[in-house]
């Protein structure tokens, strides 16, 4: 049997394969690709010919962000030509010194099997979705990323005009974060359904697209991550390209809100919930977005944590501005919202899943707009 990662997404490093009589073992570790954090796995299992399961090690858990328990961790796997699907919960391995390892056993890898942290999104899902909500979305090239990628934008319109509500999203600024794009995937056929009625969107699918292709986490990632480099001026040249877009799109509406689409630790199962502006730094954003935010949070039940809307206090390498900080700039609501991994609560997330939080999402986000008159 071997291991590839030179797949789409693919990441693992310090790959081993061994044959017993009870069958394969492989293990692996997340590749930093230039971070200070790991997270995003992605690996291919070929050629396991035997008729023997394979076991499956993710050693050094401990260094994930928010790897603590392997029991909430449920990745995907795509055996052939099948589609991906959910494995069960890991186990935890805990070794004489301390460290952890997380397990899942799984089939025999012929011809093979792909395993992830979860549900990939990429390029050709974008095409599906535009393709699905029968060309509702068109596709722009608005910039090129520093490895020379396209940097895509949807929108369903050119312009709405003075008066129009204008949202702008964006989603995997940290391009592991594969959940964000999901829920933004429901978000936009949400909207689809409103037609030509519909505020004007535009959206940023795959923001890191470079980290995306490369399979890199992206969280942090020196010199700066996308969502630490929102300085004017910027401090990445993606973010520059955004910026700009940004820019048009307030000029050819009337802004109502950005939402940044991203995931939380590894382990996280509390529910989706909303970063919002700081109230010493945005106070009347920071009042405007906690508004906002219950009626979203109201119409994602049953998706929802607790405690939807949030103040960050965790620590960051950066005091840089983000997404949100340069929307409260432009003088619109903006939040940063995180949907789990692998589960909320007793819920296992499903790509249907996902898009259903995002439709509930748009659903708050429209019941924000203004009537007319």
């Amino acid at each position: 049997m071997t291991v590839r990662t030179d797949i789409p997404y693919g990441n693992a490093c310090g790959i081993t394969v061994e044959e017993s009589a009870e069958g394969w073992v492989v293990s692996f570790a997340p590749d930093p690709k230039g971070g200070p954090e790991v997270l995003w796995f992605c690996l291919r299992m070929e050629g396991g010919g035997s008729g023997k399961g394979v076991k499956v090690v993710l050693r050094h858990v401990g260094n994930m962000l928010g790897g603590s328990d392997p029991g909430k961790s449920n990745p995907v796997i795509k055996m052939g030509e099948d589609d991906w699907s959910r494995v069960g919960p890991g186990t935890c391995e805990e070794l004489p010194d301390g460290r952890r390892n997380a397990i899942w056993n799984l089939p025999n890898p012929d011809p093979a099997i792909d395993l992830a942290l979860c549900y990939p999104y990429g390029g050709p899902d974008v095409g599906s979705l535009i393709s699905e909500t029968a060309g509702y979305w068109e596709s722009a090239e608005i910039g090129m990323s520093q490895r020379g990628r396209p940097l895509t934008r949807l929108s369903n319109r050119v312009t709405g005009g003075i008066g129009v509500p204008g949202i702008y999203l964006i989603a995997r600024q940290h391009s592991g974060e594969a959940p964000g794009s999901w829920v933004l995937d429901g978000f936009l056929r949400r909207v689809a359904e409103e037609g030509g009625d519909a505020p004007l969107v535009w959206a940023i699918p795959l923001a890191d697209i470079d980290g995306i292709v490369e399979g890199a986490y992206g969280k942090d990632r020196f010199p700066y991550d996308l969502n630490r480099a929102w300085a004017k001026p910027a401090m990445r040249h993606e973010v520059l390209a955004y910026q700009r877009d940004m820019d048009r799109w307030s000029k050819r509406c009337s802004p109502l809100i950005g939402i940044d689409f991203h995931a939380p630790g590894c382990c996280e199962d509390r529910g989706i919930y909303a970063f919002l502006p700081k109230p010493d730094a945005f106070p009347e954003a920071h009042e405007a977005a906690s508004k906002a935010a219950e009626t979203i949070g109201s119409s994602l039940e049953p998706y929802a944590a607790d405690e939807f809307g949030r103040i960050a206090t965790y620590k960051s390498r950066w005091n840089t501005p983000g997404f949100t900080s340069h929307a409260c700039s432009m003088g619109f609501i903006s939040m940063c919202l995180e949907t789990p991994y692998h589960q909320i609560r007793d819920m296992v997330m499903t790509r249907e899943r996902y898009r259903e939080a995002g439709a509930k999402v748009a659903q708050g986000v429209l019941d924000l707009v203004p009537e007319a008159g």
